[in-house]
């Protein structure tokens, strides 16, 4: 990684908590509104690639957003918090030591509900499309 002065690595770790946390947050929420589902859809395809494909060289769940952060967070001397981005939330705003194993069913519940909602927002609108309101 580059040699950057310690000032702007505090600078982007502190963007990675506000880009980190709004991905997580539109993650969660981006199938709700319609104007916002084609780049929901992109950015969890994007998340899914991180995970899985990426994963697979990195093992399975690696997120490019949290390597990065960590490897700042470490270059500054700052607490990491167990491997996940969940993790290190919940330490430094909650002050709890999330289990790597209660994180990773948080993930795939949190996971598993987007995909659930996803794909029944998909069953409404082609059904709306076949059966229009008069």
């Amino acid at each position: 990684m580059l040699s950057l002065p310690v000032w702007s690595l505090h600078v982007i770790d502190v963007l990675f908590f506000v880009f980190h946390t709004g991905l997580i947050l539109f993650n969660l929420a981006g199938w709700a509104w319609p104007q916002t589902r084609r780049l929901h859809f992109l950015c969890i395809a994007a998340t899914l690639f991180s995970w899985v494909v990426m994963g697979a060289f990195y093992g399975f769940g690696y997120c490019l957003c949290t390597d990065w952060q960590f490897e700042i967070r470490r270059r500054l001397g700052l607490p990491v918090f167990g491997h996940t981005y969940l993790q290190l939330m919940v330490q430094m705003f909650l002050g709890i030591n999330l289990s790597q194993s209660a994180s990773d069913l948080l993930t795939g519940g949190g996971l598993l509900f987007i995909l659930v909602a996803m794909f029944a927002v998909w069953i409404r609108q082609r059904w709306q499309e076949k059966h229009p309101v008069a």
